[in-house]
């Protein structure tokens, strides 16, 4: 049988695990809030830690708690901040829309931690929760872990597979192949620029995320319960981003407007809609690779990405693009989180968004999707690729579409029905032209040289 103990709230009393370190208001959201077996990520949880750390401090600073308390405090803190304690953490992300609920399970626990630690008797309201509100404390845990998830997992991953784009295309760049528009052969190109306009991609779409650390670096914690700073001492604010910013390294600095900060949540959603314009750049590499991969016989047969498992528990030999259809899905997901996002930011009624946890879960896992897809398309789809160069040359010198070299000279018109020509009768274009124009067979292996047709400045 599980042991349980009696704790009290304002509510009443509750019975509560004898071993969890949470207690009452805690207990009662476990029991309320039954919607699924999704929990606040730990990147919140801890964030979430590191605020009421520079809160604990803020407030010792301004004198309404003591040092004593405030050190026990951010001693409980930080062993939270390490991952220490996770079960402790039980309140499912379908609560309370201002994540009040979190917030009091990280206040009560901090109250738990404390008493065992330094012996000292800390009310979750009125010490852990000093000058603070769930309103201004959850803002700020989103903007604060989804910056820090930012610079430490993404921006990285995406770096990574920017530079396994450059150095695929050095490898490749000696390949003259078709070039597509709308899935049919167009002009030739070289297969380095194809891979470099992957990494060029990615990298536009690293600067417009790394502009959203500016507003990301913005938080509201002062503002309280509407964004009037009503039961912050003076100054709390801007002191409290100080030390949050000497514990983390950011520059971290109060809203322009504090009751915007904790009634809407643009930056959140702005930073959710750069993250799927990310996603949709390796969307459209992954679908590149599988294309380019598709065969080996029937398809285009370009490629080769390498053989990670089985692809059919029927066919045998059969190897499937894993990697490309894994990220795709991932993709997916981001596309749904963002609707999410965008129809939780929508909630912003009067003073609040009622809305947070949502949010907070979801931006926090696209990102980490978004990282994961990253290297995995780097790493076990880009890196390994090789190159049926026999097969991708077979189908360049047949390609009807290099007669585009001879407009200047001879005019579309007759471009298009030399064109027409080798289509029908499947022969060389340089075959139909030597015929139908009186230009040398010398040269026309100039002008329709593939290599110098890709040529470009």
């Amino acid at each position: 049988m599980k042991a349980y103990r009696t704790e009290k709230d304002s509510m009443g009393e509750v019975q509560v695990p004898e071993d969890a370190l949470y207690g009452a208001q805690t207990q009662r959201a476990v029991e309320n809030f039954t919607f699924s077996p999704l929990r606040m990520p730990v990147a919140f949880i801890s964030a979430l830690a590191q605020i009421k750390a520079a809160a604990a401090q803020t407030n010792a600073e301004l004198g309404v708690l003591s040092k004593e308390e405030a050190l026990a405090i951010i001693k409980a803190c930080e062993k939270i901040q390490k991952g220490h304690y996770r079960k402790h953490f039980p309140v499912d992300v379908f609560q309370t829309g201002s994540g009040t609920s979190t917030n009091m399970n990280m206040n009560e626990v901090l109250a738990s931690l404390v008493q065992q630690d330094a012996g000292l008797t800390l009310h979750p309201n009125d010490h852990i929760n000093l000058s603070q509100s769930s309103n201004d404390v959850i803002p700020s845990a989103i903007h604060l872990s989804a910056l820090i998830q930012l610079d430490k997992t993404l921006l990285p991953a995406l770096e990574h597979l920017r530079t396994r784009c450059s150095r695929k295309a050095v490898e490749v760049s000696e390949i003259i192949k078709t070039g597509r528009t709308h899935l049919m052969d167009a002009v030739p190109m070289r297969m380095e620029d194809e891979v470099r306009a992957w990494g060029s991609q990615i990298r536009q779409a690293e600067q417009r995320l790394e502009s959203m650390r500016s507003d990301l670096m913005k938080l509201p914690q002062g503002g309280t319960a509407i964004g009037s700073g009503l039961n912050a001492p003076r100054g709390f604010s801007r002191r409290f981003c100080t030390h949050l910013s000497n514990r983390t390294t950011y520059r971290l600095t109060p809203p322009d407007s504090h009751f915007a900060a904790q009634a809407c949540q643009d930056t959140a959603q702005a930073l959710s809609g750069q993250i799927k314009a990310c996603a949709t750049a390796l969307l459209k590499i992954a679908e590149d690779l599988r294309w380019m991969n598709s065969g080996p016989f029937s398809g285009l047969g370009e490629i080769a990405l390498p053989a990670l498992q089985p692809g059919s528990s029927i066919m045998p030999g059969k190897v499937n693009p894993v990697i490309p259809e894994a990220v795709i899905m991932a993709v997916a997901q981001i596309n749904g989180n963002d609707a999410s996002i965008t129809f939780c930011a929508q909630r912003g009624n009067f003073q609040l968004n009622t809305m947070l946890p949502l949010i907070a879960y979801n931006l926090l896992q696209s990102q980490e999707l978004l990282a994961n897809a990253a290297l995995a398309l780097a790493d076990k789809a880009i890196a390994g690729f090789s190159v049926n160069e026999r097969h991708i040359e077979e189908a360049l010198v047949r390609n009807p579409i290099l007669v585009t070299a001879l407009n200047p000279v001879i005019g579309y018109e007759l471009a298009a029905e030399i064109a027409k020509a080798a289509y029908a009768s499947n022969r060389k274009v340089i075959d139909v032209a030597v015929e139908m124009t009186d230009i040398s067979r010398a040269e026309l292996e100039k002008l329709l040289d593939p290599a110098v047709l890709a040529e470009h400045d």
